[in-house]
């Protein structure tokens, strides 16, 4: 699946202001190529300019499972992403489904502008951004007109409460075609309280969710990345759990009665008590 290209050499500004804060690339000194978007000292997003289809993070890895898996192989989609930080998943799937037509909703119109000029998307690439608010963004798209779409906002460390509710849930729902997919992060830590409402909030909408995470996250041991899943058609489970486990830093998939159990008695979370994801500890995401 690696396909390596040539890029062009990437001379990085230096911390560089944005709507969000300060923005900073920083080589990766692993790999060749690659590059870590960070704002605020926390890091965004991963690149490898000469293979997008490499993904580093492991929460970003396992949305790349649900993307492989929403249709037949390279077969194009309409994709959705809210939030796009170095467009890291964009670039993944103009590369595994060449001909894919996507919409990029980020509201911080001069991190995009930083990320365009530096770590510039492919030629053949069919990605549109557009600077908005995330909810504002797909509450402006036509009913129906996304094969998937991707959930991964932060402000900061955190996602907003707005895109939290089932209010935003129904939006996204509305956006997708029938059997379409929506993958979210979700950043949590002990006691996952916040896991637990977003997956409550999610079943509230959806006919299928399951969630994606590494077992230590999971129990609670400590913070970090869920990926949740969403859709009215059976989810692939099957051949999810069979991508997580052999990734290397293996994930479980939790769905039907152990999601049951997860849940617990959390109910949905709506627009007039919705909060946003918790701050991670210090230490946690380069905080």
């Amino acid at each position: 699946m690696s396909r390596r290209r040539v890029a062009a050499p990437v001379v990085p500004p230096g911390p560089t202001p944005v709507d969000g804060g300060t923005a900073e690339l920083l080589g990766d000194a692993d790999r060749d190529g690659s590059w870590v978007l960070l704002v605020d000292g926390t890091p965004q997003s991963h690149v490898d300019l000469t293979d997008p289809t490499h993904l580093e993070f492991e929460y970003v890895r396992r949305m790349g499972h649900v993307l492989d898996l929403a249709a037949p192989e390279g077969r194009p989609l309409d994709a959705v992403h809210l939030g796009g930080g170095a467009l890291t998943l964009p670039r993944y799937v103009a590369a595994t489904r060449p001909g894919s037509r996507q919409r990029v909703v980020e509201v911080d119109e001069q991190l995009t502008g930083l990320v365009r000029t530096h770590l510039p998307l492919p030629r053949d690439a069919r990605v549109r951004v557009r600077a908005a608010d995330a909810r504002a963004g797909l509450t402006a798209l036509p009913a129906a007109c996304a094969d998937v779409v991707v959930g991964d906002v932060f402000a900061g460390a955190r996602t907003p409460a707005h895109l939290t509710s089932v209010e935003y849930a129904r939006e996204v729902h509305r956006v997708l075609r029938p059997g379409g997919t929506y993958a979210v992060n979700v950043a949590d830590g002990p006691p996952l309280r916040f896991a637990r409402t977003q997956v409550a909030t999610l079943r509230a909408v959806f006919g299928a969710v399951c969630l994606l995470a590494e077992p230590g996250v999971l129990r609670g041991r400590r913070f970090g990345n869920l990926v949740a899943v969403a859709s009215d058609a059976g989810l692939p489970v099957a051949d999810l759990t069979r991508r997580c486990a052999a990734d290397p830093m293996p994930a479980r998939v939790v769905e039907g009665a152990d999601l049951d159990r997860f849940a617990g008695r959390v109910p949905p979370v709506h627009d007039a008590d919705a909060v946003a994801s918790p701050l991670p500890p210090e230490g946690v995401f380069g905080r």
